[in-house]
């Protein structure tokens, strides 16, 4: 008999955040599938970047109604609303990264968490 691999809460969730990252035209979005490492803090992160501190607050705002309005979760906690160049939304198995392009450089998640698997995600075309 064929098993068929089941998906966990935490990859719904994930998948869901991405929806709401690609809804606001999140740029460069990486999902870090920390599960294998001993020791990680969530299943997984979820980062992407903004261009600007508008569009930063807009894509966490659309990330925490996707969640919501699919699941019926606001984050556990929430950071760097006030300074804009990074928020972090903690749902506990995924958290969500937001990035300015400069802070997302000089903090490089993606390297120091190098030993996750990492999902790139495709942006989706313009519309025309």
């Amino acid at each position: 008999m064929k098993s068929t691999p089941v998906r966990q809460d935490s990859d719904i969730l994930a998948d869901i955040v991405v929806r709401g990252m690609q809804d606001k035209k999140g740029v460069d979005i990486v999902v870090l599938n920390l599960q294998e490492l001993k020791n990680a803090v969530a299943d997984y992160f979820v980062i992407c970047s903004a261009s600007s501190d508008t569009q930063l607050d807009a894509l966490a705002r659309s990330v925490e109604e996707e969640v919501e309005k699919v699941t019926g979760q606001q984050p556990w906690q929430m950071e760097g609303r006030t300074n804009r160049e990074w928020v972090l939304l903690d749902y506990v198995d995924v958290v969500v990264h937001i990035f300015l392009r400069d802070r997302r450089q000089f903090y490089a998640l993606e390297e120091l968490w190098g030993d996750a698997e990492i999902t790139y995600v495709e942006e989706e075309a313009a519309a025309q």
